[in-house]
């Protein structure tokens, strides 16, 4: 270290900072070289490892820049903080140890005060237990989590919330950050459970109510601003007041937001929407007058979403601000003051509309990194001279690089995870016909040495989702292996636009199923690959579409892996009927819309679920679920375990306790892909 660097001791207290804490669930485009056929891909558990870049924070000044890593000392987690001056990059002015904790946020408070949400670990006596049927999962049943404030200056920091003991003491959760206040930087609005009187004491985190605090982040100190529900997950804001609420259904999946005129007490339904597909509605920032709202969404008679203001007087949106033909908006792009600045899409890479300097430096630094590269404005500072870049693609995991508008430099701050490029697998685009005359977009990616051999099908989930030109770990892995991997955005699928997502409505085990047996028609002659070994995986409707692909197609397929997935139609749309808490049954009305009216074509649903017709499989089957999904219930999996049983066919189920909807940590899915590449490999072999 240099004479100015300083380590920070934080001093933190494990019982203070999560005092009886319950329990709950953590929620690039180039052709092979002949080089590239001497380098030795990574391992796999190369693609779990901890030393980490997690995140990095441009300070309000745009002076400052903090690093959030993770590391290993004496065989235990570290996280550090480490605190840069933009003017000199190479000794950070500070460096915070912060101890044996997860850290999965960071954001300044101000110029001297970082925000950092910590997770602890309350039992450590088994991470992962694993036996041939089962992984358990102890990260997730003994997690809390926190905010502290860290003086980066003087050093210490404090635990927000800190004079309330009742919030520590019973709530799990206490580090959501709804807004930072930029114009007082003095404090934050945070979330926690609404607070009870007992014996004359105002207890927080007490009752099942949500409420909105103003937090002072230099003391901890907490004032509740506002009651929400049992189900309010969160408000979006604007000079401290809040303009939408959002309410999450019990059991998970779908949201409702509420909004409201500036100084009303009454809140107004705005929309609701599922939570596991683009969706259609999202706020983005306040706008630049008086109860107006930037919002992204899709109206009557429009086919993409787009950017938009919203009047919260009249409920009524203005016209279109920004729109693409075939793509949905992805999100808005502001600086650090909150201020719109533009729109977000994602063609095969993201893409800025953005007017003036921003959006041609944008393009400039798209330019710089090569053009295989996602470049995010991560951070803009509020004088827009200083960018904040987290750069991803197929063979970048994630990089974050700082660049100076006035001297036109670009500074590397580090990756996500320390992988080489060189050792990681490139990605391309290609465009399938479809046998009845459609297009879609597929991304294929090849093994180092580039040569002909097995391909693995990875199908997204949603189905209203879609796969870019991305960092993809699932697809690195495999590609790994020595195997190309295949990622059809067949129709139904998300952010191309209301038509073409609506063509795949009806289309489960039909149009949908073909499109992805073109894009692996497509592939094989484009790159001239082993038709003869040929397996398809995914999650939640990328594991149906992996059972219905082994179902229809018993002569392509040598594999199938579905994880977390919906495998019979009829039970499935009679459990969201009856489960269903939405008004005019919400989601069971999407489901139905999707699939099929089982009570207009029952034989159509029943032929288009995969358990019903397990005696048409030929291939080996592994099957993992979570013991706790709601959005796909583990009943799913278990009855299309005992259908293929019954058929006397091969297969591997794996429950993965105290799980949910594929929502298991880095522990586990290491051990998982062990399993999946073990698999696969017996089935090419």
């Amino acid at each position: 270290m240099t004479d100015q660097e300083k380590t920070i001791s934080v001093g933190l207290d494990r019982r203070q900072l999560f005092a009886a804490a319950g329990s709950a669930g953590l929620i690039a485009t180039v052709a092979p070289s002949a080089m590239a056929q001497t380098v030795t891909p990574h391992s796999l558990v190369e693609f779990f490892q901890y030393d980490r870049l997690i995140s990095v924070a441009l300070s309000p000044s745009g002076e400052k820049i903090a690093l959030l890593k993770e590391t290993r000392e004496n065989g235990e987690r570290l996280t550090l903080v480490d605190v840069f001056s933009v003017n000199d990059l190479t000794q950070p002015t500070s460096r915070s140890r912060l101890g044996d904790f997860i850290a999965d946020q960071m954001d300044w408070a101000n110029d001297e005060r970082l925000l950092i949400g910590l997770i602890q670990i309350v039992s450590r006596d088994a991470r992962v237990r694993s036996d041939r049927s089962t992984i358990t999962d102890e990260l997730i049943t003994h997690a809390s989590r926190r905010m502290i404030s860290l003086d980066t200056v003087n050093g210490g920091a404090v635990v927000l919330f800190e004079n309330q003991p009742g919030a520590l003491a019973r709530s799990f959760d206490l580090g959501r950050v709804v807004d930072l206040l930029p114009n007082d930087p003095n404090h934050i609005l945070m979330i926690s459970r609404e607070g009870q009187r007992q014996g004359g004491v105002f207890i927080t985190g007490s009752s099942g109510r949500m409420a909105l605090y103003r937090v002072n982040v230099s003391t901890g100190d907490a004032e509740r601003i506002e009651s929400g529900t049992d189900q309010t997950i969160g408000w979006r804001t604007h000079n401290g007041q809040p303009i939408i609420r959002v309410d999450l259904s019990r059991r998970g999946t779908y949201e409702t937001l509420y909004a409201r005129a500036e100084g009303s007490n009454d809140w107004r339904l705005l929309t609701r929407r599922r939570v596991t597909e683009t969706p259609e509605f999202e706020f983005i920032t306040y706008g630049d007058r008086p109860n107006v709202a930037m919002v992204a969404s899709r109206q009557e008679g429009e086919d993409t979403s787009s950017v938009r203001e919203l009047d919260l007087l009249s409920m009524t949106y203005g016209p279109p601000l920004s729109v693409r033909p075939d793509r949905d908006v992805s999100h808005g792009v502001l600086d650090d003051t909150g201020r719109y600045l533009g729109a977000a899409y994602y063609g095969d890479r993201l893409e800025y509309d953005i007017a003036g300097p921003l959006g041609a430096q944008h393009r400039a630094l798209s330019g710089y990194f090569g053009g295989a590269s996602n470049v995010h404005f991560w951070d803009v500072s509020r004088d827009h001279n200083r960018l904040l870049l987290r750069v991803t693609g197929a063979q970048d995991p994630g990089s974050w690089h700082l660049y100076d508008v006035a001297g036109r430099h670009v500074e590397a701050l580090g990756s996500r995870l320390p992988l080489e490029a060189n050792r990681l697998s490139p990605t391309e685009s290609i465009d399938v016909a479809t046998r009845d005359g459609r297009n879609i977009r597929a991304y294929l990616t090849g093994p180092l040495h580039g040569r002909p051999g097995p391909l693995v099908v990875l199908a997204h989930g949603g189905p209203e989702l879609r796969d870019t030109l991305g960092w993809d770990r699932q697809v690195q892995v495999l590609a790994a292996q020595g195997w190309w991997v295949l990622q059809p955005n067949f129709r139904g699928s998300g952010g191309y636009g209301q038509a073409f997502a609506q063509a795949g409505w009806g289309e489960w085990g039909a149009a949908m199923q073909t499109d992805v047996e073109d894009a692996v028609a497509h592939a094989i002659r484009l790159k001239g690959l082993d038709a003869a070994r040929v397996a398809i995986m995914g999650g939640s409707y990328g594991a149906y579409a992996a059972m219905m692909g082994a179902v229809l197609r018993p002569d392509l397929y040598k594999a199938a892996i579905g994880w977390a997935g919906v495998y019979d139609l009829p039970i499935f749309l009679d459990y969201e009927r009856t489960t269903d808490d939405t008004p005019d049954d919400f989601i069971y009305t999407v489901w139905r819309n999707r699939i099929c009216d089982p009570s207009a074509n029952r034989a159509a649903v029943e032929a288009a679920s995969p358990s019903r017709r397990a005696g048409e499989i030929q291939c080996p089957v592994m099957l993992v679920h979570g013991e706790f999904d709601e959005i796909a219930p583990k009943s799913q999996a278990e009855v299309m375990k005992r259908a293929l049983q019954s058929a006397g066919k091969t297969v591997d189920y794996v429950e993965i306790r105290n799980a949910g909807h594929g929502s298991w940590v880095d522990e586990v899915d290491v051990e998982l892909w062990r399993r999946y590449v073990d698999f696969l490999a017996r089935a090419f072999a």
